[in-house]
């Protein structure tokens, strides 16, 4: 069996390969690798292995940006220090996650599901897999502190990026840091319900309260919640928000 692991911590990486080997003389780690960019060029130039094992949260970000990028066709276990309670959705949808520090038990039980599979299985398992990672702009898992804390999309106010900094206000005010650009969000989210309504700022149409007229054709976007600076939709711009503005409330 090949394997690859996605891991940044090396302490982590080395229990995994330990515990591989011992419960497996047969497995063959093909390679360590500690980042998104660094696990996109190693799979863009590489035959997929047999199985990955992938540390959620990487140092350049989660590594689901990882799946936008490429196509993975292999079975992934997903590894993770982060609570239980953040990991329902990997339940749910059948995908298998091991908590660290990784006990040889728990790796033994995701080998032996893996080996358990059939062809059509591990196919119908890849599937699950990419619908999952591919519904991520819908249901974010924010690193905060020591937890992933889950987001919808449903109660997303704003993005709002400053310093090259990007961060998430909910429509309950809670503010959380982002690790992806907001040209990266606006590419994902649904385009009926969040509007780019400047370089600083992603909109949800949920949180707008109304709109003013502005100094020089400009409009003025108001929501419901206190935002750092005002959002302001350029002049060349505003025939496009007020298409996407109207248009979708007028078909409700």
């Amino acid at each position: 069996m090949k394997t690859l692991i996605v891991e940044d911590e090396t302490a982590a990486a080395t229990n995994l390969r330990t515990l591989l080997r011992e419960i497996d003389p047969e497995v063959a780690v093909l390679d360590v690798l500690e980042t998104v960019t660094e696990t996109v060029a190693w799979v863009r130039s590489h035959p997929l292995p047999d199985l990955i094992f992938m540390d959620i949260h990487l140092a350049d970000g989660q590594a689901f940006r990882i799946f936008e990028q490429t196509d993975i066709v292999s079975p992934i276990v997903f590894t993770t220090a982060y609570d239980r309670y953040a990991l329902d959705a990997f339940k749910v949808n059948s995908i298998d996650y091991i908590l660290k520090p990784i006990k040889r038990d728990e790796l033994e039980r995701a080998l032996d599901k893996f080996r358990r599979f059939s062809g059509g299985e591990r196919d119908e398992y890849v599937e699950r897999t990419n619908r999952f990672v591919a519904v991520r702009a819908q249901s974010f898992l924010i690193p905060f502190r020591d937890k992933l804390v889950p987001v919808s999309a449903d109660r997303i106010a704003y993005f709002y990026t400053s310093h090259e900094k990007v961060s998430v206000t909910t429509l309950d005010e809670k503010t959380l840091p982002m690790d992806r650009s907001l040209d990266t969000l606006m590419a994902q989210l649904p385009g009926s319900d969040f509007f780019r309504a400047n370089r600083q700022f992603i909109v949800s149409r949920r949180a707008i309260r109304d709109l003013s007229v502005w100094f020089g054709s400009r409009l003025s976007v108001n929501l419901s919640l206190r935002t750092p600076e005002r959002i302001i939709v350029s002049k060349a711009r505003v025939p496009e928000f007020k298409r996407w503005f109207v248009g979708d409330e007028a078909s409700q």
